[in-house]
């Protein structure tokens, strides 16, 4: 791993795993599925609206920490004590992210390789709507989410080039000047910096020619690069939701220790 990737501080390595740890270990992971089912039958009686993902025992019994999803703040402090006083040791609740569930549950993505953030994606960078126009990507909240239910997180990977490039390209609407003479900018390529645009014949007859962004001339600039179809407002507040939904998981993350 480069050193440029490296999390720091390391934690320090005490020793190679003897076959007392390695016991400790799988006795840890049968008392995680114990503690599981006894934790669900806790939120049924104290009737709170969560949905536990998983129980991860700390390697020295020190603490048993408990994940969960739920759409607002959960106020689960009786929980806590009930469980401290059954398993007599440190409990931690942590509200995690439906990103994070994916991430602890793993899978495949559309792409049909692991999931990003179960393979080498530590930290979730923010994403939007707008990435998905930048770089021209159908405005379908089925082909442009991800199986967290949120937009995927591999927008963000070619978005600075996408940005670069489009400070370079003129927007779809602008009257470009060209070899041909005067038109209308009609579509872009953008990794290739290519611009389709709309010119006249001598007969007043519409025709359609690609040229290289140095080609060209822009004389007046659209207001804006966007055009959408009725089929993609509607999606657009479908998308909308999800990018709001993302906000509100960074907004409800909360957790309790005792």
């Amino acid at each position: 791993m480069p050193e440029e990737k490296i999390v720091s501080p390391l934690k320090k390595v005490i020793r190679i795993a003897s076959q007392k740890d390695l016991k400790n270990y799988e006795e840890n992971k049968v008392k995680e599925k114990e503690a599981f089912k006894i934790c669900e039958e806790k939120i049924e009686k104290y009737n709170l609206n969560m949905h536990l993902i998983d129980v991860e025992y700390k390697f020295d019994n020190s603490k048993i920490l408990f994940y969960f999803t739920a759409d607002g703040r959960i106020d689960f402090r009786e929980l806590v004590k009930d469980l401290a006083a059954i398993f007599k040791t440190r409990i931690e609740l942590r509200q995690i992210g439906v990103r994070d569930e994916v991430k602890r549950i793993g899978g495949n993505g559309v792409c049909g390789r692991e999931l990003c953030c179960c393979s080498f994606l530590s930290d979730f960078e923010t994403v939007s709507i707008k990435m998905a126009k930048e770089q021209n990507i159908s405005l379908n909240p089925s082909k442009i989410s991800g199986n967290c239910g949120r937009l995927m997180c591999c927008l963000k990977y070619e978005q600075d080039v996408y940005e670069d490039k489009l400070k370079r390209l003129p927007k779809i609407g602008s009257t470009i000047k060209t070899a041909d003479g005067e038109g209308i900018a009609d579509s872009i390529e953008t990794l290739k910096e290519i611009v389709r645009v709309k010119l006249k014949d001598e007969e007043d007859n519409y025709f359609y020619k690609k040229y290289p962004v140095a080609d060209v001339q822009v004389l007046k600039t659209a207001y804006s690069n966007e055009s959408t179809s009725e089929e993609e407002t509607e999606n657009l507040e479908e998308l909308q939701e999800l990018e709001d939904l993302e906000i509100q998981d960074t907004k409800n993350k909360n957790q309790d220790d005792i």
